[in-house]
């Protein structure tokens, strides 16, 4: 049974186990109180311990964006899940549970320290996107195969593991082993890799390091090929033309077209087929080259529009800044003044004096978001405009090209009706070659017969022409009306209500030193 499950019921990570963590977690005194009332953002949290709370499922973490460290240790976890979102992660231990298998990292490329520590794995693996670790506990686990030490040669910034009460620690000259195959390493099992130890060590495997490190080289050669295909399929589906510059929508044709494969055999068919397939190849590559050029025309004006966001933000920004340190001058000016004075009246007034900057304060700042927010709203609308012209543009050359595509099945299909009427002639006449699959030969029993095949594998070939079509317009489409959306949400509406609730906050805090001031006046 696993451990604690006999004792305590599993808890679930839930909102109120969050909300408890976090505010304790969080600022004390008066600060802790102001945060307590207006609500703590899990968006804005940094930090968060989760540990001893018997939990048995990582679940409900997705507000957490901004998570930097995270404990989870001394639970009864069963399955790393639930962190995809916590992309900022950079320290998590998931010590003392009860893991069986490495997995549900992927998300995380930033991790640089892991703590996996008695739990049940018996095998390092699924952590090819962690090359920022540079500590990995592995400790008092299942680690039986000396091979999973060559895994970790993937960690390039790597300098103290633990792996100690392992099966495989047991492994004649391990420690030497680890030293020569993990070179960079510094610390092993909390102990120091010394320059002796580690030279020993490779005196002792130098053969085998070798042809590790040959190994290792081939294979990167392969992964960075592939990293370069990846990355260029990649760019052709934001362009939305993936394929397009190979001969992959003649291929989907017949890929469904049982009929269209049979009629195909007819004798001369395989020499219209070569035509058919070079004008049909030719015309998805203008289609592809075209698409790849209008993507850079988008992601221009993407980042241009970004550009003049940032460029504004970062004006009015500067603007408030200027307008806040303006205000400090003159509070300092008049706290200084009000500490001399004796005068209940004279003090009163600068008290006022200070209402008055606080006020103005308010209405300088409040002016320049609503500045900000007039410039926004022009800038997106102007952005949306010409993307929308764009996108246009793109769809209408999209449908141009789609246009030749058909054309050419059109006339394809024309010369298959030809060439099956007449194939249709020389089976009647028992002149069709000997070599003739009974399949085909079961399509020209008769005219109609024959001609519903030929209409059935035109309609197939159109149908992918104009899935493809369908396609690309549905992906444009809901590419730009998400991105429009988000920028009109994120910069329009989230942003102008972060900004004013911070304002009202800072001037909530100026009044209380208003306050504060009146009493002291009044004493």
């Amino acid at each position: 049974m696993s451990r604690l499950y006999d004792t305590v019921e599993p808890s679930v990570i839930d909102e109120d186990m969050l909300q408890k963590a976090v505010e304790e977690q969080g600022p004390k005194d008066e600060a802790g109180k102001i945060a307590k009332k207006e609500g703590i953002n899990f968006g804005d949290v940094l930090s968060l311990r989760l540990d001893f709370k018997n939990v048995l499922k990582i679940d409900n973490l997705w507000e957490f964006t901004s998570l930097t460290k995270l404990q989870l240790d001394n639970n009864i976890i069963e399955k790393i899940e639930g962190l995809d979102f916590l992309v900022n992660l950079v320290w998590l231990d998931l010590s003392f549970n009860n893991i069986e298998v490495i997995e549900g990292l992927n998300k995380l490329t930033k991790l640089q320290d892991l703590t996996l520590y008695n739990n049940h794995i018996s095998k390092i693996e699924n952590l090819d996107a962690q090359l920022e670790l540079q500590v990995f506990s592995i400790g008092n686990n299942e680690i039986k195969d000396i091979k999973d030490i060559l895994y970790l040669r993937r960690f390039p910034k790597l300098k103290t593991l633990n792996i100690n009460n392992n099966p495989v620690c047991q492994e004649e000259n391990f420690r030497l082993y680890v030293a020569a195959f993990l070179p960079k390493l510094e610390f092993l099992d909390y102990r120091l890799l010394d320059q002796q130890t580690k030279t020993v060590a490779y005196d002792k495997y130098q053969n085998q390091v070798e042809e590790q490190i040959d190994k290792d080289n081939k294979a990167k050669l392969v992964a960075e090929a592939q990293q370069k295909l990846d990355q260029e399929i990649h760019r052709q589906k934001e362009a939305y033309v993936e394929y397009l510059d190979t001969d992959k929508l003649f291929v989907d044709m017949y890929a469904d077209d049982p009929e269209g494969n049979k009629l195909n055999e007819i004798p001369g068919v395989d020499e219209m087929l070569i035509i058919y397939k070079e004008k049909l190849v030719a015309v998805c590559k203008e289609l592809f080259s075209f698409g790849l050029l209008e993507h850079d025309k988008r992601k221009a004006e993407v980042d241009m529009f970004w550009e003049c966001v940032n460029e504004a933000k970062l004006e009015n920004k500067q603007e408030g800044m200027k307008a806040i340190e303006e205000f400090n001058i003159e509070k300092k000016r008049l706290f200084s003044e009000i500490q001399q004075l004796t005068d209940a009246k004279l003090m009163e007034i600068k008290v006022m004096e200070f209402n008055t900057l606080i006020s103005e304060l308010w209405d300088k700042l409040m002016g320049l978001e609503l500045q900000l927010v007039d410039q926004l709203e022009e800038v997106i609308k102007d952005f949306d405009r010409n993307m929308q012209d764009l996108v246009s543009g793109f769809l209408e050359n999209v449908q141009a090209y789609l246009t030749q595509a058909r054309e050419l099945e059109n006339q394809h299909n024309e010369k298959m009706i030809e060439s099956a009427t007449i194939a249709l002639e020389k089976a009647a006449k028992n002149e069709l070659e000997e070599d003739v699959s009974e399949d085909l030969r079961m399509l020209l029993v008769d005219k109609d017969t024959v001609l519903n095949a030929v209409t059935s594998s035109h309609d197939v070939h159109l149908l992918k022409i104009d899935n493809k079509e369908d396609d690309i317009v549905t992906r444009i489409n809901g590419w730009l009306k998400n991105m429009v959306t988000n920028i009109h949400n994120e910069e329009e509406i989230r942003r102008n209500r972060t900004r004013v609730t911070e304002i009202n906050h800072y001037i909530d805090h100026l009044r209380e030193e208003v306050e504060a001031l009146d009493m002291a006046v009044g004493n």
